[in-house]
């Protein structure tokens, strides 16, 4: 395979308050294509594991397909608190209520890098105090927060409903995780 792409041009088509559309011109051996881009700042998804070993999940509306999905905590990266632990901490107290005194990161995933260029900061929450939850926006305020134990989380996985790529890695690392630590 051949490495020798660059792109040579690029314009933005679309802004949107969360991410922009570029039209990039990209040129290999001698020829240009043209492919066009979601641009966005990044994300994070939160694993809360509480001292009952019970992981935190959300039940949340989407627009994008019109459908209700079990989902771990997640949020944009904003401009102003570029730091992706940053946005984690702030992301888990509005949408579960509970803030943590133990952080790590388990994974960095490109979400679908063939359009867009999200990437996505998972990261374990231990050490949960409950604060009471800050929703930002209708989803989020109607969104449903349910604790689940490893067993619940191998059903729901083996139920079949569970169709969310970040929420799939989380639980999986979950379920990974011997118990307690």
């Amino acid at each position: 395979m051949s490495d020798s792409f660059s792109i040579v041009d690029r314009h933005t088509l679309l802004t949107s308050y969360i991410f922009s559309i570029e039209r990039r011109t990209v040129a290999h051996n001698g020829n240009n294509f043209d492919r066009d881009v979601a641009v966005h700042p990044g994300a994070v998804a939160m694993v809360a594991i509480n001292d009952l070993d019970q992981v935190g999940l959300v039940r949340q509306y989407r627009a994008s397909i019109n459908k209700v999905l079990w989902e771990i905590p997640a949020g944009t990266i904003d401009a102003s608190d570029d730091d992706p632990l940053f946005t984690a901490q702030r992301e888990l107290l509005e949408e579960l209520g509970v803030t943590a005194s133990e952080w790590s990161e388990i994974a960095e995933v490109y979400v679908s890098p063939g359009w867009t260029t999200q990437l996505m900061h998972i990261f374990v929450a231990r050490g949960l105090s409950f604060e009471g939850r800050t929703p930002d926006g209708p989803e989020e305020s109607a969104a449903e927060v349910v604790w689940l134990t490893r067993d619940e989380v191998r059903g729901l996985l083996d139920a079949g409903d569970v169709n969310d790529a970040t929420l799939t890695i989380g639980l999986r690392h979950y379920l990974g995780v011997n118990a307690g630590s």
